[in-house]
């Protein structure tokens, strides 16, 4: 069996020191605090990709996760400075293998009553739910990782495709590990 060109298994956009990471950073719900952090991360001269905020189980504390693409060595500094910060409780990278991390997408498209049927299959092919349905126009809600929305997205653009929008990743530790 012949190996497989690195090249083909990384797209050439993506140099192999520009990986994609998962933080997740665990703080005190203050004013401030989430503009402290990205400022880190702007004069690191990353840039963020995705960035979902909520409050934690204790209305006390915020868990923020961050979608970024950039060099490992970088990233390593930036959590070390972002754990420094005042107001911030801890700061983790999260892998594949420690952490379950999931997206969500609507997208919203123009169909007809015959083509319906058609775009139902696809929302039952990617596990979606159709959470408006209009004579013109439906709304379909796709959860999972970042491919799979991407594949939805594309499937979905035989269709007109009128607005998509989509939420950065959340991300949760596996087993009993606090995230």
């Amino acid at each position: 069996m012949q190996a497989t060109p690195i090249a083909t298994v990384i797209p050439a956009e993506t140099s192999l020191r520009q990986l994609t990471h998962t933080l997740s950073v665990y703080v005190n719900n203050r004013p401030g605090v989430l503009m402290r952090i990205c400022q880190v991360f702007a004069r690191r001269g990353f840039n963020i990709d995705s960035l979902v905020v909520s409050q934690g189980r204790d209305a006390r504390f915020s868990r923020i996760t961050i979608g970024l693409t950039g060099d490992p060595e970088g990233l390593e500094q930036i959590v070390k400075q972002v754990a420094k910060l005042i107001d911030v409780i801890h700061c983790s990278e999260h892998t594949l293998d420690n952490s379950v991390t999931k997206e969500m997408v609507l997208i919203k498209i123009r169909c007809s009553p015959n083509e319906r049927s058609q775009a139902l299959q696809i929302t039952e092919h990617f596990a979606g739910k159709t959470v408006d349905l209009t004579p013109v126009a439906m709304i379909v809600m796709i959860t999972g990782d970042s491919p799979k929305l991407d594949s939805a997205v594309a499937m979905f653009s035989q269709f007109e495709i009128i607005e998509t929008v989509r939420t950065g990743k959340v991300v949760m530790a596996r087993g009993e590990q606090p995230t």
